[in-house]
């Protein structure tokens, strides 16, 4: 049973494709099993009508699952904004549609929020690798490419700048204070994995509530699927440079000093000494450690590449986004 002193929490999962039907079940029912019941789970579904129905009709017995369609632009923003807007809850919570929480992930959420000041709280994310383990070449310092807690991060319940936005919630304040997530960051389906709308949020809402405290308590759990094609180097490749053009959107928005901080400590500090870790590892002969190292440096150049170019698009207007306010929202297409 709920506390009814504890801030009720909606959970919004945001899902585009049949593909990941299973995956969208599990991820529900993982919210279902919370050992703090969350108020209501919000399923926004965006812009695909066939998937839509299928979840209604998946859903219509149940009084805790609402099925919706994502009531702004396409893409990942524009239906957690949706999510926001047709929930109930005092906090809420995201969780990605690939993903499964552990029982006790909305409890260490709630638990933060009995201070007054906290706006934000984010958790960790474990890969699940479609091939059953992570691959040799592929460095822990660069897990945020398939969405999870990457090496560098701190641990414990400690304050940071952004959240993750795949496991993260948020105290219905921080959305009255700052508005809703960025169209034009985020991504869309299947196209290029443009992201960043977390941190342009969190920032935003620094800014609105210079008190607010934002937190990750690393004992929120969540476990993340890596589908095979996420596993190889092209696709390490792509998410890197598109996570460059986000960061150029990002620093657009909220200027190159708040844009770039906490990367600024990442790139001096813990990936060179992934670098050596790796060259260390290679030295003794481990599987994998010249590569991983090599993966470091290609990433770090590939993401200043798509940094390059996105600063150079935002400069002549080709790149663009919106921040909203959020109203009453939610319904079917």
């Amino acid at each position: 049973m709920r506390d009814p002193g504890a801030p009720g929490v909606s959970v919004v999962i945001c899902a585009y494709t049949e593909d990941r039907w299973e995956d969208v079940l599990a991820a529900v029912a993982s919210v279902r099993a919370q050992s703090r019941p969350a108020l209501e789970t919000l399923l926004v579904v965006d812009h695909n009508r066939d998937l839509l129905d299928r979840l209604d009709k998946e859903y219509k017995e149940t009084d805790d699952v609402r099925v919706l369609a994502n009531a702004g632009p396409r893409g990942l923003s524009a239906g957690r904004n949706t999510g926001i807007a047709a929930s109930r809850g005092d906090v809420v919570a995201f969780l990605d549609d690939d993903a499964v929480a552990e029982r006790d992930w909305l409890k260490h959420f709630a638990e933060a929020y009995d201070d007054p000041r906290v706006m934000t709280v984010g958790g960790r994310t474990e890969p699940v690798w479609a091939s059953g383990r992570r691959p040799d070449w592929f460095p822990e310092e660069f897990d945020w490419v398939v969405g999870c807690t990457y090496r560098g991060l701190p641990r414990g319940r400690v304050r940071v700048r952004n959240v993750l936005g795949g496991n993260a919630s948020f105290r219905r304040e921080a959305f009255d204070a700052a508005g809703g997530f960025a169209t034009g960051i985020g991504r869309d389906g299947d196209r290029l994995p443009l992201g960043g709308e977390e941190t342009e949020l969190c920032i935003r809402l620094s800014r609105a509530r210079p008190d607010a405290v934002l937190l990750i308590d690393d004992r929120a759990v969540i476990h993340h699927r890596v589908p095979g094609v996420r596993e190889h180097f092209r696709y390490f490749r792509t998410r890197t440079y598109a996570e460059g053009l986000s960061k150029a959107l990002v620093a657009r928005s909220v200027g190159a000093g708040k844009g770039l901080e906490s990367e600024r400590r990442y790139t001096t500090r813990v990936l060179p000494a992934g670098v050596v870790r790796g060259l260390r590892d290679a030295l003794l002969a481990r599987p994998g450690g010249a590569a991983r190292a090599g993966a470091i440096v290609a990433g770090v150049l590939t993401a200043a590449g798509g940094y390059l170019v996105g600063s150079v698009r935002a400069g002549r207007g080709g790149a663009t986004f919106s921040v909203v306010g959020l109203g009453e929202g939610g319904g079917r297409d």
